[in-house]
């Protein structure tokens, strides 16, 4: 049964509601304050990488390096995305491309 129109905006009303009330609730603990806790700190600091690093695991979990395509249209994607974040220092750019770059090589290369 496909969902309606009506359904959808509900959808992201309340997506969007629980998102802002989520954000704000780092606020509403610190109680004001302008001074962000070092363990917040520290977890803004080491969290990125680990979940970039635990999505490229997921990422290539899948791959089959006995058969066609060897896992190469991965390969290229994660050298692509590393090499243009080495680059440009931009995360939306170097998985954006590197998304697009995958998608092209296992829709029309392999």
């Amino acid at each position: 049964m496909p969902i309606s129109f009506g359904h959808s905006v509900m959808i992201i009303v309340v997506v969007s509601i629980c998102t802002y009330f989520t954000r704000a609730a780092a606020f509403l603990l610190l109680g004001g304050k302008r001074e962000v806790p070092s363990s917040v700190k520290y977890l803004g600091k080491v969290l990125p990488p680990a979940i970039i690093a635990i999505l490229v695991v997921y990422c290539l979990k899948g791959i089959n390096p006995v058969s066609f395509p060897f896992g190469l249209p991965e390969i290229i994607a994660v050298l692509c995305v590393g090499l243009l974040h080495i680059w440009q220092r931009n995360n939306l750019l170097s998985i954006g491309l590197g998304t697009i770059i995958y998608m092209v090589l296992i829709q029309l290369v392999f």
